[in-house]
């Protein structure tokens, strides 16, 4: 690189030192946000390891369970503008602060609803849960992509994001052990009934994991909120009435839309249905609390994409990446709805390394060009996150023809990522 700036004249040399000078400045706050990314991370992915625990307490067939998840990612939907609303009247700092605060409150509503063993109660601490993740989703995102060149976007917050995949990494080992493996029905066999007193037991094994996760929640929002975090003017919200242009007149923002909507519904359904799949006996013969060993090695697999696409998008346009990776996601899919045995659960545990630049990947390819419109932009594919909702159908789905056969859905989804990455994503100068 040091070659073009010098043959280029003292000027441009200095203006680019400039630029990674003002982009250095933004490093300790980066560093900060990626503690966020990991911490909504590890968050959503203790879902995967509670969701096999609720459904052996509350006794639900897989309909109702994944209906658990279905409330988390509404709350995607419902809060997203309010969000967007809220930054715009109190700043990103103060926002984040806040949205640490929401989530501490839903995990004590967690530990209420452990004591009182409600299934409703947990619906609606999982719902704060999630509506306080979303501010910290709608700040973030667009925060990481315009700090630095918009051509190197995608692949900074596909470096980023990996923090959020070394959460989801760690995640179902803490669940795994604190609530699966204190539990009886983690350690069952799969089937298994639990008497009414196994019952009130293992849902009060909820409690300490979420306890913690309070405590570290509260200690982040004190650390954020003494934090000198830089104001960026790019990203900061914009009034409606200074704005011109549509936003749908981007199409790589009006397929990038349901472009997040649908991987939503395929990374959720994977991850949601995991332990039970893998459990299964012709599948890993395995008890849930084993199965969640192998859920690590799922969420590993997506933090070592991010830092390998991280790393490819440096050299190669993201939509090639993108497609790429669509159709290795489909391949293993297919092999995971029709193999049985080690082969199926291994194809299924893949699907992580192709999921991992997905999301981040269609985030900055949907915003790439909108200018003033970045912010509005950015709020409507944060708002296509509530995809996960439907992972409900895909539980409807196991129920009716098999677990193993409701992955077909997912590998579906993988093709709307291709269309996506080699159409849909282009904008009117790259079309």
């Amino acid at each position: 690189m040091a070659a073009p700036i010098a043959s280029v004249g003292p000027a441009a040399a200095r203006t680019a030192a400039a630029g990674a000078q003002e982009l250095g400045a933004y490093r300790p706050a980066l560093s900060l946000l990626a503690s966020l990314f990991f911490m909504w991370g590890f968050i959503t992915v203790i879902n995967n390891t509670l969701l096999p625990h609720l459904r052996s307490v509350f006794d639900l067939d897989y309909t109702q369970t994944t209906l658990i998840e279905s409330v988390w990612f509404i709350a995607y939907f419902v809060a997203s503008i309010p969000a967007a609303k809220l930054i715009a009247r109190v700043g990103y700092q103060r926002a984040l602060v806040i949205g640490l605060g929401i989530m501490a409150a839903g995990t004590f509503g967690m530990v209420l609803a452990s004591r009182e063993v409600s299934y409703a109660i947990t619906l609606t601490a999982l719902f704060v849960i999630a509506s306080g993740i979303t501010l910290l989703q709608v700040a973030a995102n667009p925060y990481v992509a315009v700090v630095g060149p918009a051509e190197s976007a995608s692949a900074r917050l596909n470096l980023v994001q990996a923090f959020n995949s070394l959460g989801t990494t760690l995640a179902p080992l803490f669940g795994g052990y604190l609530i699966l493996g204190r539990s009886t029905s983690g350690n069952a066999a799969a089937g298994t009934v639990l008497t009414p007193a196994e019952r009130l037991a293992d849902a009060q094994s909820v409690q300490l994991p979420y306890l913690i996760v309070a405590a570290l929640l509260i200690v982040l929002a004190v650390v954020i909120a003494r934090f000198p975090l830089p104001a960026i003017g790019g990203a900061a919200p914009v009034k409606a009435g200074r704005v011109s242009g549509s936003l749908w007149r981007h199409r790589n923002l009006v397929f990038g839309v349901p472009a997040i909507f649908i991987y939503l519904i395929a990374e959720i359904g994977v991850s949601n249905l995991f332990i039970s799949f893998v459990a299964q006996p012709e599948i890993g013969d395995l008890t849930h609390a084993q199965a969640a060993r192998y859920l690590f090695l799922l969420w590993g697999g997506m933090m070592i994409g991010r830092f390998v696409g991280s790393y490819l998008m440096q050299s190669r346009p993201a939509e090639r990446v993108l497609a790429g990776a669509a159709v290795g996601a489909c391949a293993v899919m297919l092999v995971a709805a029709f193999a049985t045995g080690q082969v199926a659960m291994w194809a299924l545990i893949a699907v992580g390394l192709f999921h991992a630049i997905m999301f981040p990947t269609i985030f900055t390819l949907g915003i790439r060009g909108l200018g003033p419109l970045t912010e509005k932009g950015a709020g409507l594919l944060i708002m296509a996150i509530a995809g996960g909702s439907l992972v409900v159908v895909q539980g409807w789905a196991a129920d009716r023809f098999g677990l193993q056969n409701s992955f077909l859905i997912t590998a579906a989804c993988e093709l709307y990522v291709l269309f996506y990455a080699a159409w849909g994503c282009r904008t009117p100068r790259a079309a």
